[in-house]
């Protein structure tokens, strides 16, 4: 179900045309902001709706193919599978949260409500199948865990600073409102990865450096997430560079992440133990 659901809204998202056209609005803050003006994010600004788009190709052409093999490999009593399948729908559920609470009010507003639903009860599912008391024994004992956790330390690190940099300077001057806050309600984005997403990778790198065993539970699944995420960020920074943005230093900073992101997920997953990948427990 999420598969097809999400194959239709990334396909709506990347083809939909239609609308006003480009259009200046002013916000309730008095500011005046590009609309993109065109498909199903005619309403989002023109600078976040390219964006979207950009990351509905990687849904499509990505996540969904990864989420689908995942599920095939977790099937066979994989525990390998069942971290891709876990990282996977933790994509899922971050990526159409986002869409629910920022995206405009759209007609794919029940499909996003849907797949949020449908990702955090799957997730939740294949997170509960694994049994973290066992994790430290299906991994082996030269298994990088100081270099791989501390790269979700340091990413937690780097990417909340870069957040703080938005919004800390505004308060100081006393404009309080970023400039990034267009005419949304609030910073969404930031919100949500300063409270939630960079706190559970500091937590899974943290955890994983102790070698604990919900660190190989979080660690491996919050790779796999953020090698999809990562990659998604890459095509809205090209997106932006398309449509003539300034994307530097980003664009060499993201897919220098993304790059070590993807090296440690397989890293993590290759030092999986052949008995614990085919022992793992059934719940």
């Amino acid at each position: 179900m999420i598969a097809l659901l999400s194959l239709i809204a990334a396909s709506i998202g990347i083809f939909s045309r239609g609308g006003p056209g480009p259009f200046e609005y002013e916000s309730i803050r008095g500011e005046t902001v590009n609309v993109y003006g065109e498909g199903v994010y005619k309403h989002m600004s023109a600078e976040v709706a390219p964006q979207g788009i950009a990351q509905d190709y990687v849904t499509l052409f990505l996540a969904i193919p990864l989420l689908l093999i995942s599920l095939l490999r977790a099937r066979k009593r994989s525990l390998r599978g069942r971290f891709l399948l876990a990282g996977t729908l933790f994509y899922f559920l971050v990526t159409y949260l986002f869409y629910l609470v920022m995206a405009m009010y759209n007609e794919l507003f029940l499909v996003y409500t849907a797949l949020l639903g449908l990702s955090f009860f799957a997730f939740s599912l294949v997170m509960f199948s694994i049994s973290p008391e066992q994790l430290p024994d299906w991994f082996k004992d030269t298994t990088p865990v100081t270099v791989t956790g501390g790269f979700l330390i340091v990413n937690s690190l780097m990417i909340g600073s870069l957040w703080l940099g938005v919004i800390v300077p505004p308060l100081a001057d006393g404009s309080i409102i970023p400039q990034q806050a267009e005419h949304y309600t609030t910073l969404i984005v930031q919100g949500l990865d300063l409270g939630l997403l960079l706190p559970l990778s500091f937590l899974s790198g943290l955890l994983l450096t102790l070698k604990k065993p919900f660190g190989y539970l979080l660690a491996p699944t919050y790779f796999v997430f953020l090698s999809i995420m990562m990659t998604a960020l890459i095509a809205k920074i090209i997106a932006m560079g398309l449509l003539g943005q300034t994307i530097f230093p980003v664009i060499f900073i993201i897919p220098t992440i993304t790059v070590i992101s993807i090296i440690c997920t397989g890293i993590l997953l290759k030092n999986i133990k052949d008995d614990g990948f085919n022992s793992l427990n059934e719940r």
